[in-house]
Formats: structure tokens, sequence, C-alpha cells
């Protein structure tokens, strides 16, 4: 499981990383989520227009810690990569 750096809460699991090929740490689905249904997941979702181009920012659903972005070129039925920082991540094994 890959948990919140800053409040512990888990985000990603292990086994929904892939390698997207761009040097970040990508998922193709958050924890919690459901189908489409991410009500229960570990993060959310936030327009973001910092850069001057509308993109989806990705924070901690517990303490919005800032994760980075999703885009929807990914793999799987959804076609999402959560684009994550390694920074904002600590894996621990075992857990699920």
């Amino acid at each position: 499981m890959y948990r919140c750096v800053c409040c512990d809460s888990p985000l990603f699991r292990s086994e929904k990383k892939f390698c997207s090929g761009t040097g970040w740490p990508s998922f193709s689905e958050a924890h919690g989520t459901s189908g489409s249904d991410e009500s229960n997941a570990g993060i959310l979702r936030c327009v973001d227009t910092s850069s001057g181009v509308a993109s989806t920012k990705v924070v901690c659903r517990q303490c919005e810690a800032h994760l980075r972005h999703v885009f929807s070129d990914g793999p799987g039925p959804a076609g999402q990569r959560f684009c994550i920082y390694s920074v904002a991540l600590k894996f621990k094994p075992g857990q699920p």
C-alpha cells in the first residue's frame, strides 16, 4: 500500500502501479475506488489552473496534501494515469 507521507492515509494499492515511461510513480486507480465511484477513495480531485491550463490536481482526502495530477492517458477500462510525486508517498508492504 502506498500511503500519504503526511498523514499515513492509504492512497494507492501496489497492484495498480504501472510503468508509464514518464519517470513519475503512476497508478491506474486510487485506493477505495469502486468502478467510477471515488466517494470512498483516499484522494480528491480538484481543478488546477495554476499553470494557465486547466488540469486535474489530486490531493489526499484526509489532509489535502498535494499529490500531483491525474491524466486520461492511462491503461485499462478507466484510462486514468495518476501521476504522483514520489516524495508524497510512503510504501508499506503487506498492508491491505
